[in-house]
């Protein structure tokens, strides 16, 4: 299969990626092409930048997560576009540790023969920025780097300066981006602010366009199109529908891999979108699941809905199966603390969540100790279970007997390197979980139908 493509990684995570991304599906966009993007790593936020620019929902492409095997069907399957852009995490070389490129940039870049854009920040920089630019060039020997932009220009002497330096090194300087302080965007404390509302979408579609502006589409259309062919990867067939499951989805929660609501449906489940913030009641359904998001951040109006909370749990004391992740999981708890506020959530586990000043944030490797909705501690590949951990919050007065479903080999978990409560037909983890590498779906969707037959 021949698909255009392209890979932006950058020297660190605080280059201006995801701005660049966006400003180049713009500017594919606006000479006719259709974009598809993609963000390396388990990023829930950036890809809703790019969602917003592309008007295609952005997929993640994780090599500890997926594998790599994962990773090449999860491309081929949905760039169905004219054009793939790759956003890339962190540094291009950084991934699972210091010694190896494994789940990097780079890494993808490699599984899917890409080629690399590099974003360099030349801030407090000039003439130097050339040895960082070759230092990634030659750091690996084939960095698939093929072009470089220039963020945070300060001047035009800045510029002249910069290309004077780069000349040189015969990788093509594709764009040069001034420093302006109208082209950031809003962040808080797991990131940038998810673009989910108006407002947001539109700022990051006005900063696309005006980014747009300084980059070189010829160039860059050109690499895209220089990326090698890759073997198709077909979908399995999808089963009918067999069961609903409701999924909350607001401000409040909305980290969802879309590929793990895909498989889902292929399983057989037909799913039904709520908000715990405004919704009184749970739509009709056999089972709930429960994702990541900003359940701190929107305690307060959680704690309000008091008719959905009560309606939550008792569904989960009446043994409907549901799957809650992270927020999800701090949403099941008693109380969400916030500095001296504490917000009664749904209270079907007799645990307290604090918000905390360190984040966890981890790739996590389990083993699967218990049987749960999801999983079954017997089937094959259950030994090793890649996910990870993305929050700013601890789980304090878990009882002693709290049965887990993984015991963490990396990580933290919710306690003694343990995570997964499983309490009735509830499962409750801070590790998120990528669907397509074992049965948790169809697991779930099984239990669902189980549930609806009681």
């Amino acid at each position: 299969m021949q698909i255009p493509r392209i890979v932006l990684g950058g020297a660190s995570s605080t280059v201006g990626k995801t701005i660049i991304a966006c400003g180049i599906v713009h500017g594919l966009r606006k000479r006719g092409f259709s974009v598809q993007p993609f963000k390396v790593g388990p990023d829930y936020i950036d890809p809703t930048y790019l969602g917003a620019v592309s008007e295609n929902p952005a997929h993640n492409l994780d090599a500890w997560l997926m594998g790599p095997a994962g990773v090449a069907s999860e491309f081929v399957r949905h760039s169905k576009s004219d054009v793939s852009v790759i956003e890339g995490v962190m540094g291009y070389y950084d991934g699972l540790n210091g010694t190896t490129n494994r789940a990097s940039t780079h890494h993808i870049a490699t599984i899917l023969s890409a080629k690399t854009i590099l974003v360099l920040d030349a801030s407090k920089t000039a003439r130097s920025i050339a040895a960082t630019a070759l230092g990634f060039a030659r750091f690996h020997s084939n960095s698939r780097i093929a072009g470089i932009i220039i963020n945070r220009v300060a001047s035009r002497r800045h510029e002249a300066l910069c290309s004077e330096a780069l000349a040189n090194l015969r990788i093509p300087v594709v764009g040069m981006i001034p420093r302006d302080a109208e082209m950031q965007l809003e962040s808080r404390h797991l990131g940038l602010v998810p673009a989910t509302g108006s407002a947001q979408r539109h700022r990051i579609q006005k900063i696309a366009g005006r980014t747009a502006g300084f980059l070189d589409m010829d160039r860059i259309v050109s690499i895209a199109h220089s990326a090698g062919s890759l073997q198709p990867h077909p979908a399995p067939r999808p089963r009918p529908p067999r069961c609903v499951i409701a999924v909350a989805l607001d401000d409040s929660f909305n980290f969802y891999y879309p590929a793990n609501l895909e498989v889902l449906r292929r399983s057989g489940a037909t799913l039904k979108f709520f908000s715990p913030i405004s919704d009184r009641h749970l739509p009709r359904c056999d089972g709930i699941y429960l994702g990541g998001g900003f359940p701190e951040v929107m305690s307060e109006m959680l704690g309000k809905n008091a008719t959905m909370r009560q309606d939550i749990k008792n569904r989960a004391q009446a043994m409907t199966p549901i799957y809650a992740e992270c927020g999800g999981l701090m949403y099941l708890t008693k109380f969400i603390r916030t500095g001296r506020k504490k917000h009664p959530m749904v209270g079907f586990l007799d645990s307290q969540t604090a918000m905390t000043k360190k984040m966890t944030l981890a790739y996590t490797n389990a083993g699967i100790i218990s049987d749960s909705i999801i999983s079954d501690k017997n089937a094959p590949g259950t030994r090793s279970i890649h996910g990870h951990e993305f929050h700013y919050s601890a789980l304090s007065f878990v009882p002693h007997d709290t049965r887990f479903a993984y015991k963490l080999r990396t990580g933290t978990g919710i306690v003694d390197m343990k995570d997964g409560i499983i309490q009735e037909n509830t499962l409750a983890s801070y590790c998120h979980l990528f669907f397509g590498t074992h049965d948790f779906a169809k697991n779930m969707v099984r239990a669902c139908i189980m549930s609806a037959r009681r």
